[in-house]
Protein backbone atom coordinates (compact mmCIF):
# COMPACT_ATOMS: atom_id res chain seq x y z
CA UNK A 1 0.00 0.00 0.00
CA UNK A 2 1.12 3.00 -0.84
CA UNK A 3 1.92 5.99 1.83
CA UNK A 4 0.32 9.06 1.78
CA UNK A 5 1.32 12.16 0.00
CA UNK A 6 2.18 13.96 3.52
CA UNK A 7 4.49 11.28 4.32
CA UNK A 8 6.34 10.69 0.52
CA UNK A 9 7.21 14.46 0.76
CA UNK A 10 8.49 14.26 4.04
CA UNK A 11 11.58 16.46 3.98
CA UNK A 12 15.33 14.44 4.24
CA UNK A 13 17.14 17.15 4.99
CA UNK A 14 17.79 20.71 6.39
CA UNK A 15 17.43 22.03 3.14
CA UNK A 16 14.30 20.61 2.46
CA UNK A 17 12.58 21.78 5.16
CA UNK A 18 9.66 24.41 4.15
CA UNK A 19 8.86 27.28 7.43
CA UNK A 20 9.79 27.92 10.81
CA UNK A 21 12.80 30.34 9.89
CA UNK A 22 12.63 32.04 12.60
CA UNK A 23 14.24 28.45 14.16
CA UNK A 24 16.08 26.73 11.41
CA UNK A 25 16.87 29.84 8.79
CA UNK A 26 20.24 32.07 8.72
CA UNK A 27 19.24 33.55 12.00
CA UNK A 28 17.04 31.15 13.79
CA UNK A 29 16.91 30.18 17.18
CA UNK A 30 17.80 26.76 17.01
CA UNK A 31 20.33 27.33 13.88
CA UNK A 32 23.51 27.51 16.34
CA UNK A 33 22.47 24.48 18.42
CA UNK A 34 21.79 22.07 15.77
CA UNK A 35 24.93 23.76 13.65
CA UNK A 36 26.97 22.83 16.77
CA UNK A 37 25.25 19.75 18.13
CA UNK A 38 25.32 21.08 21.62
CA UNK A 39 21.60 20.67 22.03
CA UNK A 40 19.29 20.77 25.11
CA UNK A 41 16.13 19.03 25.60
CA UNK A 42 13.17 21.14 23.47
CA UNK A 43 9.61 21.81 23.38
CA UNK A 44 8.44 22.29 20.15
CA UNK A 45 4.97 23.65 20.56
CA UNK A 46 2.77 24.80 17.36
CA UNK A 47 -0.59 24.28 15.47
CA UNK A 48 -0.89 20.61 13.71
CA UNK A 49 1.37 20.22 10.45
CA UNK A 50 3.77 22.82 10.90
CA UNK A 51 7.04 20.23 11.00
CA UNK A 52 7.12 19.26 14.78
CA UNK A 53 7.97 15.41 14.18
CA UNK A 54 10.36 16.15 10.74
CA UNK A 55 12.40 19.05 12.59
CA UNK A 56 13.21 16.32 15.06
CA UNK A 57 13.88 13.86 12.78
CA UNK A 58 16.24 16.16 10.88
CA UNK A 59 17.73 17.64 14.31
CA UNK A 60 18.71 13.53 15.06
CA UNK A 61 19.61 12.79 11.69
CA UNK A 62 22.17 15.74 11.46
CA UNK A 63 24.73 14.45 13.44
CA UNK A 64 23.64 10.63 12.71
CA UNK A 65 22.11 10.33 16.51
CA UNK A 66 20.32 7.94 17.51
CA UNK A 67 17.00 8.52 17.81
CA UNK A 68 13.42 6.62 19.42
CA UNK A 69 10.58 8.24 19.18
CA UNK A 70 7.56 7.08 21.36
CA UNK A 71 3.55 8.45 20.76
CA UNK A 72 2.03 9.66 24.29
CA UNK A 73 -1.12 8.47 23.14
CA UNK A 74 0.11 4.76 22.78
CA UNK A 75 3.14 4.69 25.25
CA UNK A 76 3.10 4.44 29.18
CA UNK A 77 5.57 4.65 31.72
CA UNK A 78 7.05 0.85 30.77
CA UNK A 79 7.64 1.95 27.30
CA UNK A 80 9.56 5.51 28.57
CA UNK A 81 11.73 3.40 30.71
CA UNK A 82 12.47 1.02 28.14
CA UNK A 83 13.89 3.37 25.92
CA UNK A 84 15.86 5.35 28.30
CA UNK A 85 17.53 2.05 29.36
CA UNK A 86 18.33 1.53 25.89
CA UNK A 87 19.66 5.15 25.22
CA UNK A 88 21.92 4.56 28.07
CA UNK A 89 23.56 1.95 26.59
CA UNK A 90 24.29 4.03 23.28
CA UNK A 91 25.57 7.14 25.03
CA UNK A 92 27.20 8.18 27.44
CA UNK A 93 26.30 11.23 29.98
CA UNK A 94 26.37 14.57 28.22
CA UNK A 95 27.52 13.34 25.12
CA UNK A 96 26.87 15.51 21.90
CA UNK A 97 25.92 11.99 20.63
CA UNK A 98 23.07 11.33 23.19
CA UNK A 99 20.27 9.64 22.08
CA UNK A 100 17.32 11.59 20.97
CA UNK A 101 14.13 10.62 22.71
CA UNK A 102 11.48 12.44 20.73
CA UNK A 103 7.71 12.35 22.32
CA UNK A 104 4.74 12.72 20.10
CA UNK A 105 1.74 14.83 21.92
CA UNK A 106 3.89 15.39 25.09
CA UNK A 107 0.82 17.15 25.91
CA UNK A 108 -1.08 13.70 26.86
CA UNK A 109 1.63 12.34 29.21
CA UNK A 110 0.48 11.83 32.61
CA UNK A 111 2.39 13.13 35.69
CA UNK A 112 3.76 9.87 36.53
CA UNK A 113 4.98 9.31 32.95
CA UNK A 114 6.40 13.05 32.70
CA UNK A 115 8.33 12.16 36.21
CA UNK A 116 9.71 8.70 34.75
CA UNK A 117 11.33 11.58 31.82
CA UNK A 118 13.07 13.54 34.91
CA UNK A 119 15.90 11.46 35.74
CA UNK A 120 17.33 10.64 32.19
CA UNK A 121 16.94 14.29 31.21
CA UNK A 122 18.62 15.70 34.38
CA UNK A 123 21.62 13.20 33.73
CA UNK A 124 21.76 13.87 29.76
CA UNK A 125 21.33 9.80 29.04
CA UNK A 126 18.85 11.59 26.62
CA UNK A 127 17.94 14.61 24.66
CA UNK A 128 14.37 15.08 24.82
CA UNK A 129 12.67 16.47 21.92
CA UNK A 130 8.46 16.79 22.71
CA UNK A 131 6.07 18.10 20.47
CA UNK A 132 2.53 19.42 21.54
CA UNK A 133 -0.21 21.24 20.30
CA UNK A 134 -0.80 22.42 23.68
CA UNK A 135 0.46 25.25 25.50
CA UNK A 136 3.67 23.36 27.66
CA UNK A 137 2.86 25.75 30.72
CA UNK A 138 -0.31 24.33 31.07
CA UNK A 139 0.12 20.41 30.28
CA UNK A 140 4.07 19.82 31.09
CA UNK A 141 5.05 19.65 34.63
CA UNK A 142 7.35 22.09 36.28
CA UNK A 143 10.18 20.12 36.98
CA UNK A 144 10.26 18.64 33.28
CA UNK A 145 9.51 22.16 31.79
CA UNK A 146 12.12 23.83 33.60
CA UNK A 147 14.38 21.57 32.25
CA UNK A 148 14.02 22.18 28.82
CA UNK A 149 13.66 24.94 26.49
CA UNK A 150 10.47 25.99 24.68
CA UNK A 151 10.47 26.59 20.72
CA UNK A 152 7.29 27.74 19.26
CA UNK A 153 6.18 27.08 15.67
CA UNK A 154 3.84 28.85 12.99
CA UNK A 155 1.40 28.17 10.87
CA UNK A 156 3.08 27.82 6.90
CA UNK A 157 2.32 31.42 5.27
CA UNK A 158 0.69 31.13 1.84
CA UNK A 159 3.60 31.23 0.24
CA UNK A 160 5.62 28.52 2.15
CA UNK A 161 1.89 26.52 1.33
CA UNK A 162 2.53 27.49 -2.57
CA UNK A 163 5.99 26.60 -2.48
CA UNK A 164 5.07 22.64 -0.79
CA UNK A 165 2.66 22.62 -3.73
CA UNK A 166 5.52 23.34 -6.37
CA UNK A 167 7.98 20.88 -4.83
CA UNK A 168 5.45 18.26 -4.27
CA UNK A 169 3.83 18.32 -8.30
CA UNK A 170 7.49 18.04 -9.61
CA UNK A 171 9.37 15.74 -7.29
CA UNK A 172 6.60 13.43 -6.05
CA UNK A 173 7.04 9.96 -7.95
CA UNK A 174 3.65 9.45 -8.38
CA UNK A 175 2.19 12.89 -8.90
CA UNK A 176 5.12 13.00 -11.51
CA UNK A 177 3.46 10.92 -13.63
CA UNK A 178 0.29 12.85 -14.01
CA UNK A 179 -0.05 16.64 -15.38
CA UNK A 180 -1.26 18.85 -13.28
CA UNK A 181 -2.04 22.51 -13.72
CA UNK A 182 -2.77 24.99 -10.95
CA UNK A 183 -5.81 27.19 -12.32
CA UNK A 184 -6.85 28.06 -8.37
CA UNK A 185 -5.13 27.47 -4.91
CA UNK A 186 -7.25 29.85 -2.59
CA UNK A 187 -9.46 26.99 -1.66
CA UNK A 188 -6.61 25.22 -0.75
CA UNK A 189 -4.70 27.09 1.33
CA UNK A 190 -7.73 28.12 2.98
CA UNK A 191 -8.93 24.92 3.96
CA UNK A 192 -5.41 23.84 4.48
CA UNK A 193 -5.21 26.62 6.88
CA UNK A 194 -1.34 26.79 7.64
CA UNK A 195 -0.97 22.75 8.17
CA UNK A 196 1.04 21.73 5.15
CA UNK A 197 -0.25 17.81 6.16
CA UNK A 198 -3.35 18.87 5.74
CA UNK A 199 -2.55 20.73 2.17
CA UNK A 200 -0.86 17.39 1.05
CA UNK A 201 -3.93 15.47 1.95
CA UNK A 202 -6.55 17.43 0.35
CA UNK A 203 -4.02 18.16 -2.84
CA UNK A 204 -3.94 14.32 -2.93
CA UNK A 205 -7.42 13.68 -2.44
CA UNK A 206 -8.40 15.95 -5.40
CA UNK A 207 -5.76 14.29 -7.92
CA UNK A 208 -6.78 10.52 -7.33
CA UNK A 209 -10.47 11.42 -7.71
CA UNK A 210 -9.45 13.25 -11.33
CA UNK A 211 -7.49 10.51 -11.71
CA UNK A 212 -9.12 9.50 -14.86
CA UNK A 213 -8.72 12.46 -17.02
CA UNK A 214 -5.72 13.58 -18.86
CA UNK A 215 -4.70 16.59 -17.20
CA UNK A 216 -6.06 17.46 -13.74
CA UNK A 217 -6.51 21.07 -13.47
CA UNK A 218 -7.01 22.48 -9.68
CA UNK A 219 -9.76 25.00 -9.42
CA UNK A 220 -11.14 26.37 -6.02
CA UNK A 221 -14.89 24.71 -6.59
CA UNK A 222 -12.93 21.19 -7.34
CA UNK A 223 -11.27 21.54 -4.02
CA UNK A 224 -14.47 22.90 -2.42
CA UNK A 225 -16.34 19.66 -3.70
CA UNK A 226 -14.19 16.84 -3.21
CA UNK A 227 -13.20 18.49 0.32
CA UNK A 228 -17.12 18.39 1.65
CA UNK A 229 -17.91 15.03 -0.49
CA UNK A 230 -15.02 13.24 1.08
CA UNK A 231 -14.83 15.14 4.85
CA UNK A 232 -14.73 11.83 6.81
CA UNK A 233 -11.87 10.39 4.68
CA UNK A 234 -10.49 13.33 4.41
CA UNK A 235 -10.23 13.73 8.60
CA UNK A 236 -9.71 10.57 9.04
CA UNK A 237 -6.54 11.35 11.32
CA UNK A 238 -8.45 14.33 13.14
CA UNK A 239 -7.08 16.41 10.81
CA UNK A 240 -10.18 18.76 11.43
CA UNK A 241 -10.06 18.83 15.18
CA UNK A 242 -8.96 22.73 15.00
CA UNK A 243 -11.43 23.34 12.60
CA UNK A 244 -14.47 22.02 14.90
CA UNK A 245 -13.15 23.14 17.63
CA UNK A 246 -13.70 26.42 15.64
CA UNK A 247 -16.92 25.69 15.05
CA UNK A 248 -17.80 25.39 18.50
CA UNK A 249 -16.11 28.70 19.98
CA UNK A 250 -17.90 30.35 16.99
CA UNK A 251 -21.33 28.70 18.14
CA UNK A 252 -21.35 30.02 21.46
CA UNK A 253 -19.74 33.44 20.15
CA UNK A 254 -22.74 33.44 17.86
CA UNK A 255 -25.05 32.55 20.83
CA UNK A 256 -26.46 29.05 19.06
CA UNK A 257 -26.62 26.74 22.18
CA UNK A 258 -27.83 24.32 19.21
CA UNK A 259 -25.07 24.58 17.33
CA UNK A 260 -22.76 24.80 20.33
CA UNK A 261 -24.16 21.48 21.38
CA UNK A 262 -23.71 19.55 18.27
CA UNK A 263 -19.98 20.70 17.84
CA UNK A 264 -19.13 19.83 21.28
CA UNK A 265 -20.63 16.01 20.55
CA UNK A 266 -18.48 16.46 17.20
CA UNK A 267 -15.59 17.18 19.50
CA UNK A 268 -16.57 14.33 22.22
CA UNK A 269 -17.41 11.46 19.75
CA UNK A 270 -13.58 12.10 17.98
CA UNK A 271 -12.16 11.68 21.19
CA UNK A 272 -11.22 15.02 22.40
CA UNK A 273 -9.78 15.66 25.65
CA UNK A 274 -11.82 17.41 28.24
CA UNK A 275 -9.59 19.86 29.44
CA UNK A 276 -8.97 21.20 25.72
CA UNK A 277 -13.06 21.64 25.55
CA UNK A 278 -12.89 22.85 28.98
CA UNK A 279 -9.93 25.64 28.44
CA UNK A 280 -11.47 26.95 24.99
CA UNK A 281 -14.80 27.68 26.71
CA UNK A 282 -12.89 29.47 29.80
CA UNK A 283 -11.05 31.59 27.14
CA UNK A 284 -14.31 32.02 25.45
CA UNK A 285 -15.83 33.18 28.37
CA UNK A 286 -13.27 36.24 28.78
CA UNK A 287 -12.86 36.94 25.05
CA UNK A 288 -16.77 36.66 24.44
CA UNK A 289 -18.31 37.08 26.79
CA UNK A 290 -16.43 39.13 29.16
CA UNK A 291 -17.80 41.55 31.70
CA UNK A 292 -21.43 41.42 30.24
CA UNK A 293 -21.62 38.50 32.45
CA UNK A 294 -18.91 38.15 34.71
CA UNK A 295 -20.63 35.14 35.98
CA UNK A 296 -19.91 33.38 32.72
CA UNK A 297 -15.52 33.34 33.59
CA UNK A 298 -16.99 31.73 37.03
CA UNK A 299 -18.49 28.95 35.41
CA UNK A 300 -16.35 28.08 32.93
CA UNK A 301 -13.50 27.92 35.60
CA UNK A 302 -15.62 25.49 37.82
CA UNK A 303 -16.82 23.32 34.58
CA UNK A 304 -13.10 22.89 34.02
CA UNK A 305 -11.91 21.93 37.59
CA UNK A 306 -14.73 19.75 37.51
CA UNK A 307 -14.47 17.71 34.26
CA UNK A 308 -10.52 17.09 35.47
CA UNK A 309 -11.83 15.35 38.66
CA UNK A 310 -14.87 13.84 36.83
CA UNK A 311 -13.71 12.86 33.26
CA UNK A 312 -15.99 10.97 30.61
CA UNK A 313 -19.03 9.71 30.41
CA UNK A 314 -19.88 12.11 33.25
CA UNK A 315 -17.97 14.72 32.43
CA UNK A 316 -19.89 15.01 29.00
CA UNK A 317 -23.00 16.74 30.81
CA UNK A 318 -21.08 19.66 33.11
CA UNK A 319 -19.45 20.28 29.63
CA UNK A 320 -22.88 20.97 27.95
CA UNK A 321 -24.45 22.31 31.20
CA UNK A 322 -21.10 25.16 30.21
CA UNK A 323 -21.38 25.65 26.86
CA UNK A 324 -25.14 26.04 26.20
CA UNK A 325 -24.81 29.13 29.49
CA UNK A 326 -22.15 30.33 27.50
CA UNK A 327 -24.26 30.59 24.37
CA UNK A 328 -27.14 31.99 26.20
CA UNK A 329 -25.50 34.69 28.16
CA UNK A 330 -24.68 38.28 26.42
CA UNK A 331 -21.91 38.98 24.26
CA UNK A 332 -19.44 41.36 24.92
CA UNK A 333 -15.32 41.72 23.67
CA UNK A 334 -14.65 44.96 25.32
CA UNK A 335 -12.04 43.51 27.51
CA UNK A 336 -10.31 41.76 25.09
CA UNK A 337 -10.47 44.93 22.30
CA UNK A 338 -8.85 46.71 25.25
CA UNK A 339 -5.94 45.02 26.44
CA UNK A 340 -4.99 44.22 22.26
CA UNK A 341 -4.99 48.02 22.33
CA UNK A 342 -3.37 48.50 25.60
CA UNK A 343 -0.36 45.98 24.35
CA UNK A 344 -0.30 47.86 20.96
CA UNK A 345 0.21 50.90 22.42
CA UNK A 346 2.99 50.03 24.85
CA UNK A 347 5.26 48.30 21.49
CA UNK A 348 4.27 51.94 20.12
CA UNK A 349 5.15 54.14 23.28
CA UNK A 350 7.74 52.11 24.80
CA UNK A 351 8.43 52.12 28.63
CA UNK A 352 6.53 55.69 29.68
CA UNK A 353 7.69 56.66 32.93
CA UNK A 354 4.96 56.45 35.90
CA UNK A 355 3.86 59.88 37.11
CA UNK A 356 5.69 60.71 39.88
CA UNK A 357 2.23 60.93 42.27
CA UNK A 358 1.22 57.20 41.58
CA UNK A 359 5.20 55.48 42.34
CA UNK A 360 5.87 53.78 45.59
CA UNK A 361 7.94 55.68 48.20
CA UNK A 362 9.00 53.33 50.90
CA UNK A 363 12.63 54.82 51.42
CA UNK A 364 12.81 59.07 52.80
CA UNK A 365 15.40 59.48 49.15
CA UNK A 366 12.40 58.55 47.14
CA UNK A 367 10.29 60.89 48.93
CA UNK A 368 12.87 63.68 49.09
CA UNK A 369 12.61 62.98 45.12
CA UNK A 370 8.38 63.74 44.97
CA UNK A 371 7.70 59.65 44.75
CA UNK A 372 4.26 59.42 45.62
CA UNK A 373 3.70 63.49 46.01
CA UNK A 374 0.15 64.60 45.46
CA UNK A 375 -1.06 61.30 45.14
CA UNK A 376 -5.11 61.57 46.09
CA UNK A 377 -6.17 58.69 48.10
CA UNK A 378 -9.77 57.86 46.52
CA UNK A 379 -10.89 56.87 49.83
CA UNK A 380 -10.79 59.98 51.69
CA UNK A 381 -12.93 61.35 49.06
CA UNK A 382 -16.93 60.92 48.35
CA UNK A 383 -17.96 57.66 46.28
CA UNK A 384 -14.47 56.58 47.10
CA UNK A 385 -13.34 58.34 43.98
CA UNK A 386 -11.10 61.97 42.75
CA UNK A 387 -10.58 62.85 39.57
CA UNK A 388 -7.33 62.55 38.82
CA UNK A 389 -4.37 61.25 35.99
CA UNK A 390 -3.27 57.09 36.15
CA UNK A 391 -1.99 57.11 33.20
CA UNK A 392 2.30 58.79 32.00
CA UNK A 393 1.61 62.20 30.67
CA UNK A 394 2.37 61.14 27.42
CA UNK A 395 -0.60 59.26 26.56
CA UNK A 396 -2.82 61.50 29.11
CA UNK A 397 -6.55 60.81 28.31
CA UNK A 398 -5.78 57.91 26.20
CA UNK A 399 -9.07 55.52 26.23
CA UNK A 400 -8.63 51.39 26.00
CA UNK A 401 -11.48 50.15 27.54
CA UNK A 402 -15.22 51.00 25.90
CA UNK A 403 -18.07 49.59 27.30
CA UNK A 404 -20.04 47.24 25.22
CA UNK A 405 -24.07 48.04 24.08
CA UNK A 406 -25.49 45.07 26.75
CA UNK A 407 -27.33 45.90 30.16
CA UNK A 408 -24.08 45.18 32.45
CA UNK A 409 -21.53 47.36 30.66
CA UNK A 410 -24.54 49.77 30.03
CA UNK A 411 -23.78 50.22 34.10
CA UNK A 412 -20.06 50.72 33.83
CA UNK A 413 -20.26 53.25 31.09
CA UNK A 414 -22.96 55.37 33.55
CA UNK A 415 -20.60 54.67 36.19
CA UNK A 416 -17.55 56.03 34.10
CA UNK A 417 -19.32 58.80 32.81
CA UNK A 418 -20.41 60.14 35.91
CA UNK A 419 -17.13 59.51 37.58
CA UNK A 420 -14.74 60.73 34.45
CA UNK A 421 -17.26 62.96 32.42
CA UNK A 422 -14.90 63.93 29.22
CA UNK A 423 -11.37 62.96 30.75
CA UNK A 424 -11.33 59.74 28.18
CA UNK A 425 -13.91 61.24 25.69
CA UNK A 426 -16.49 58.29 27.40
Amino acid sequence: MNAPLAERMRPQSLDDYIGQKHLIGERGALTPMIATGNLPSLLLWGPPGTGKTTLANLIAKTHDRPFYALSAIQSGVKEVREVIQKAKQNGGLFSRKSPILFIDEIHRFSKAQQDALLGAVEKGYIVLIGATTENPSFEVINALLSRCQTFTLKSLTADELRQLIKNTIAKDKQLREKKIRIKEDEALLMLAGGDARKLLSLLELVVLASAEKEEVIITNELVQHHAQTNSLRFDKNGEMHYDIASAFIKSIRGSDPHATVYWLARLLEGGEEVKFIARRMLISAAEDIGNANPTALVIANNCFQAVQAIGLPEGRIILSQCATYLACSPKSNAAYLAIDKSIQTVKETGNLPVPLHLRNAPTELMKELDYGKGYAYPHDHPDSFVLQNYLPEEIKGTAFYYPGGNPKENQFKQFLEQRWKDHYGH
